[in-house]
């Protein structure tokens, strides 16, 4: 399986790509606040290219469990300075954080080549269409409810039947707007609407979504399940259980991982690769 945009070729038979995350805001969970400054958001940028990001992820709005809405004015605000000025100074694909249609397209003009939508195309139903129009690879996560009531007790008859289907559908919107097929990630969506036992059992569960026929991106990064598991660890000692974390998700067929930590976790991958293909990849991406 493989996504060849732009100028870049992922090839997920090959390794494992690590997505690092560049929150632009003053309220996520773990690194809320610490780059909103535009030249400690570019800094931070570079610093996750240093260690080896195959992907920059550029969030302009939180979406933890309780968070509010904020204006797309505000969301461009925050995200585009970074996108511009941080895509003149890596060779790496910049990914937009959003599920907001017009920042998305603003992004992609301002340099980003990835969508990265929580929704999975429901929030805004213009965002497949950009996603077409600029023949962008979109990850398409599931989520139940919304940021602000997703996590009040989340119900499910059937939690990965009922994901499937979900995410099942959301490729059929992408399709139907002229997404190519070979142009959709898929992501269950950890921490999204789940309880402690349904993220446990997304992961444990996680080889059944390859049924689907496209990437997988899992984000477990400092979640509270991790910190739940851990004796009510806050999220600043998670990194342990995180590394654990994806260590399962990567062998049970995760193609992707969006993490804080890229430095620590790209050791973890290189050593879960080498296991998992039989072999050891020097490079941490390709570029056509």
């Amino acid at each position: 399986m493989k996504i060849s945009f732009k100028n870049f070729l992922f090839d997920f038979s090959k390794k494992t790509y690590i997505m690092g995350i560049l929150n632009v805001t003053p309220d996520s969970f773990f690194d809320g606040g610490k780059y909103i400054n535009l030249r400690k958001a570019v800094d931070r940028g570079l610093q996750l290219v240093e260690e080896g990001a195959d992907i920059i992820d550029i969030g302009g709005e939180s979406t933890r469990p309780g968070a509010e809405p904020i204006s797309v004015d505000e969301e461009l605000k925050r995200v585009i300075p970074v996108i511009e000025n941080l895509s003149k100074k890596i060779n790496i694909p910049i990914s937009i954080d959003t599920y907001k249609a017009k920042v998305a397209e603003e992004a992609i003009k301002a340099g980003a080549t990835i969508i990265n939508d929580i929704s999975g195309l429901r929030f805004d139903p213009q965002m497949p269409y950009i996603a077409a129009k600029y023949d962008t690879p979109v990850v398409i996560m599931h989520i139940k409810g919304t940021p602000k009531n997703m996590q009040i007790n989340p119900l499910y008859d059937a939690l990965i039947p009922e994901i499937m289907e979900y995410l099942r559908n959301s490729i059929v919107i992408a399709k139907n707007a002229g997404v190519k097929e070979n142009r959709i990630i898929i992501d269950p969506g950890i921490g999204f609407g789940k309880k402690l036992e349904h993220n446990l059992l997304i992961i444990k569960k996680l080889k059944e979504f390859t049924s689907l026929g496209k990437p997988i991106l899992i984000g477990v990064s400092r979640k509270s399940f991790i910190g739940k598991i851990l004796d009510d660890a806050p999220a600043e000692h998670r990194l342990e259980g995180t590394m654990a974390a994806v260590a399962v998700s990567v062998i049970n067929g995760a193609n992707i991982v969006r993490v804080h930590d890229v430095k620590e976790i790209i050791k973890v991958v290189k050593v879960v690769d080498a296991i998992k293909f039989g072999q050891i990849l020097t490079t941490s991406y390709q570029e056509l």
